[in-house]
């Protein structure tokens, strides 16, 4: 594999990534803007990656129901 094609599976994954975390942020704004609100008060982030992590599985839970 040459290393432009490895280069651009790469940026197509990071890309995948950036993208699912930015929709999960989104959705978490949405559904929870208590706890978004309380973590940037108080500068406390674990709440929220708590809840994005939870939405992240979610979704990917209803995903692979599908399959």
């Amino acid at each position: 594999m040459s290393f432009a094609r490895l280069s651009l599976s790469l940026a197509a994954v990071v890309g995948l990534i950036a993208t699912a975390m930015a929709g999960a942020t989104i959705w978490l704004l949405v559904t929870q803007p208590v706890t978004v609100a309380d973590a940037v008060a108080t500068g406390e982030v674990s709440p929220v990656m708590r809840a994005l992590a939870g939405a992240l599985y979610e979704a990917l839970a209803g995903i692979v129901k599908y399959f």
